[in-house]
């Protein structure tokens, strides 16, 4: 293979490898030392600051580099076989990395005068090199290499205060979910290697264009998809996303913004196969529609910012995994690079949040008027219909613009204090424009080259309208008569008490003693 063909793959890993280095330099500063000075916290961090500024550049500069390689290249093999950049790959690639540097200097300040800071940098760095290699794999080993990866560094960083309790527990559950997640991954490969024979990504692609999907494939998707589930905190593993709220902020902002949307990378790597896979897309979308409407109704009960945001991110896990289930692998994209940019910011100036959040109280807001919930979802409708209803504009069928519409609607939402006819119609205005200019965002979005080609499924898709329609009446009704639900709202609280459950189901198959006095001092 001529060295141009190399050079995009070689420049997408470069990442990975100045992340490595850097896990490197703080595991060996966290050693217990040898005669001779001490690498001091701040020393580290620079050094890690340093390399981490050099992938970003390396991932910006790869991003590019597929593009010199020759239209008439040979197939991939060697490293090419292993490990290849794509233009959404790419993409994910630079918004990680420059996630991981933002959060790198965040960390450095909140957790000035800490111990363990050389460990804390270290599993941040294998957490970033793992994700590079997760988003270039081209072969099931190299894919499920590194998602185990991601999750054995991130336990880590989920127990740095080793004596909490519920961060003891919260990573507990997730090493379950993990390893069951990690077996069905083996499942799903060796269903598809004996097939193919072949443990290649695009030579499984070309087997599913040509032969199309015998019992065997249609397993490994069903298994593909469980495993998702079980990585993307969907319902009923979801607890443990709600409970790492006991790890430090940073890595908060790493899990919500990062690591916990790689289920939806995945699946939209997989589009050829699930493309075809109509049991596995049916089950994608139950586990996805039952999470985002019972997730939305929790998240409106909760008081803490933070774990108000950690359910609002278990209800975006549902509804990007649903537009997966429905083939709209393009607005699932650009749902998981809007979400990563959001919950980094939310986590990250969460102090700002409680402040207006106090703020706001003091001002004791109204609830929205039950004129404004009927009114709201038709405005909505009607804007996002009438902005791609045409043929030649909207990229996706008619039932996603009114899912999109009635997910929007509460930007119209109306205060039912007294309010003088100019002000509360500038309000609507307000609203209608909001509204309409996410559509039209969305529609600039999806004219991005991120290669990807969408499979919209219409008898899913009226299911998921009416699961969506469902969500809205019932924010509706807990806005408007909070008090005639208060029996419904006691259970919503709670989650429905699902987390206890696994819970249960969890220590009862892998006892652990997790409690406070068990824990380890941090060294």
């Amino acid at each position: 293979m001529p060295l141009t063909d190399l050079v995009p793959t070689i420049s997408a890993l470069t990442p990975a490898v100045l992340m490595a280095l850097a896990a490197a330099h703080a595991a060996l500063a966290g050693r217990t030392p040898t005669p001779g000075p001490t690498v001091p916290p701040p020393t580290l961090w620079r050094g890690f600051q340093g390399l981490s500024l050099a992938a970003l550049a390396a991932a910006a500069l790869a991003l590019a580099l597929p593009f010199l390689a020759r239209p008439d290249a040979a197939p991939a093999n060697g490293l090419g076989a292993w490990l290849a950049p794509s233009p959404f790959a790419g993409v994910l690639a630079l918004l990680v990395q420059l996630l991981g540097t933002v959060i790198g200097a965040f960390s450095a300040r909140y957790l000035q005068g800490e111990r363990g800071q050389p460990r804390y940098v270290a599993m941040l760095a294998v957490v970033l090199a793992a994700v590079h290699g997760l988003l270039l794999a081209q072969h099931w080993l190299v894919l499920i290499g590194a998602w185990a990866l991601v999750g054995v560094a991130l336990q880590r960083l989920l127990c740095f205060y080793p004596e909490r309790a519920f961060a003891r527990l919260a990573a507990h559950k997730k090493r379950l979910a993990d390893r069951v997640a990690d077996a069905l991954l083996l499942l799903a490969a060796a269903l598809a290697w004996g097939t193919v024979g072949s443990g290649s990504l695009p030579a499984l692609w070309d087997h599913v264009a040509q032969h199309g999907l015998n019992p065997a494939l249609h397993l490994s998707a069903v298994a593909l998809v469980l495993a998702v589930v079980l990585r993307t905190a969907l319902l009923p593993v979801h607890g443990w996303l709600i409970q790492v709220m006991e790890a430090p902020t940073p890595v908060s902002a790493l899990l919500h913004a990062g690591v916990v949307n790689l289920g939806g990378f995945v699946l939209i790597r997989f589009a050829p196969l699930l493309e075809q896979a109509m049991p596995a897309r049916a089950l994608l979308l139950a586990f996805g529609l039952a999470t985002a409407v019972l997730a939305g109704m929790v998240m409106l009960t909760r008081i803490s910012i933070k774990v108000r945001l950690a359910w609002s991110t278990v209800a975006q896990m549902g509804f990007m995994l649903v537009e997966c289930a429905l083939g709209l692998y393009t607005l699932a994209a650009l749902h998981l690079l809007g979400h990563s940019l959001y919950k980094a910011h939310a986590f990250l100036s969460a102090s700002e949040a409680v402040r207006s959040t106090r703020l706001q109280a003091l001002s004791a807001p109204s609830p929205a008027t039950g004129a404004s919930l009927l009114f709201a979802p038709v405005l909505s409708v009607a804007v996002v219909l009438g902005l791609s209803a045409a043929p030649d504009v909207a990229p996706w069928p008619w039932w996603w613009s009114a899912v999109l519409a009635l997910a929007w609607a509460p930007l119209l939402w109306l205060p039912s204090a007294p309010a003088p006819a100019g002000l509360r119609a500038r309000q609507v205005v307000c609203g209608a424009l909001m509204v309409a200019g996410l559509t039209l965002a969305a529609l600039f979005a999806h004219a991005l080259p991120f290669g990807l080609a969408d499979a919209p499924q219409h008898a899913l898709g009226l299911i998921t309208l009416a699961g969506m329609a469902a969500l809205y009446a019932g924010l509706a009704l807990l806005q408007r008569r909070p008090g005639l639900l208060s029996g419904w709202r006691r259970w919503s609280y709670a989650g429905f008490y699902v987390d206890e459950a696994y819970t249960r189901l969890a220590l009862r198959l892998w006892p652990t003693r997790w409690t406070p006095e068990t824990a380890t001092p941090r060294a």
